[in-house]
């Protein structure tokens, strides 16, 4: 039986591989391009893709392309599935808001079919050996609409997204970066340079080795990622990321100055302050069996589902699915969101405050 669904991804490593393999589960076919050939070929073999295509002959038919490639590749690759395909277009990428800007197609209308996207997800293993099709149950996958977004682009993106069991985040591109920044690039930054500066020990090597235990390893363990993909993302968002080191190095002034002076109330504070925070941290994605549904009367203006999901993001309120209904008269629309209690809660109280017109129910 012929799947009528069909996608495109442009770039098989872990991530594209993955989403090769949930599609295909899904009953999607998907067809791919890498720039490696033999990779190409292995992705094709071990049925991660149906089909494999050379360059600048994407599948034109395709309801939606993955540009799942290194950062710096992306904005060529995005422009391509725009020119070369009709469907909607999304990325992979750690870093949004170069990519948006860099994207040389702004034709309105193909523009607008672009949703930039980074599932947080990974695996350690590396490359298309690694991928898996349950890589994204479970995982944060933030989309970055931009204002000239179309509204059904954003829709139909963040379907097949949630399809694959992802949790979808929504947020500006700015936004995204940022906070990637802190929750990523810089860790990773700062796990290799401790492992540096171990290694620089060379004369205690084996020792450092044997008393490497535990919290040495894990704090350390995503330096041993691939190196290749870390220069563009750095270059790309070099300003979130140095933003975020000038603060860890005046944080580590800091407290080198309470070390020095013998501060054991500042060390204790500041140690009591981290554990409380890391104790806090959320586990898994899990969902929830009290919801509500939360219907919002939005106007028929390009955007509107984007702010307002980028609004709940910024809530902390959790989307658990959303579709929208619209007017006859074409001049409204009602978007449909699923959450749980507390959160829809939260969220129509203050889009009832920003002059929004909400209703709440239970859901059948």
């Amino acid at each position: 039986m012929t799947s009528s669904k069909r996608a495109n991804i442009i770039g098989i490593g872990l991530i594209g591989g993955s989403i090769g393999l949930g599609l295909r589960q899904r009953g999607w076919h998907v067809s791919a391009y890498d720039s490696n050939p033999q990779r190409l070929k292995l992705a094709v073999e071990t049925k991660v893709v149906d089909a494999a295509v050379e360059a600048g002959n994407l599948d034109a038919s395709a309801e939606i392309t993955f540009v799942a490639t290194d950062v710096g590749a992306i904005p060529a690759a995005v422009s391509q599935a725009l020119r070369e395909t009709t469907g909607l277009v999304t990325d992979a990428g750690s870093v949004k808001a170069p990519v948006l800007s860099a994207v040389t197609d702004t034709s309105s209308k193909r523009f607008s079919r672009f949703v930039g996207g980074h599932p947080m997800a990974g695996s350690e293993q590396e490359g298309l050996e690694g991928s898996r099709a349950d890589m994204f149950d479970g995982a944060i996958w933030v989309l970055t609409p931009s204002e000239e977004t179309d509204d059904s682009a954003y829709l139909g993106v963040h379907s097949v997204v949630a399809s694959l069991g992802a949790e979808v985040v929504t947020m500006s591109p700015q936004r995204h970066d940022e906070l990637v920044a802190l929750i990523s690039h810089v860790p990773h930054l700062t796990a290799a340079t401790l492992m540096c500066l171990a290694d620089e020990r060379s004369e205690q090597r084996q020792q450092l080795q044997r008393l490497a235990a535990g919290g040495f390893r894990d704090m350390t363990r995503i330096a041993a990622s691939h190196p290749g993909i870390w220069p563009d993302i750095c270059i790309q968002n070099q300003a979130a990321i140095c933003e975020g080191l000038d603060r860890l190095t005046h944080a580590l002034s800091e407290i080198r100055q309470a070390v020095a002076s013998g501060d054991r109330t500042q060390l204790l504070e500041h140690l009591r302050q981290a554990r409380t925070a890391r104790l806090n941290l959320p586990g898994t994605v899990s969902t929830t069996e009290d919801l509500l549904e939360l219907r919002v009367v939005i106007p028929d203006r390009p955007g509107e589902i984007a702010r307002l999901t980028t609004m709940a993001s910024e809530l902390q309120a959790n989307i658990h699915d959303l579709e929208i209904a619209h007017s006859p008269e074409g001049e409204r629309g009602v978007l449909v969101m699923l959450l749980n209690s507390q959160d829809a809660q939260r969220l129509h109280a203050h889009l009832q405050e920003t002059d929004y017109i909400t209703t709440l129910r239970e859901v059948e």
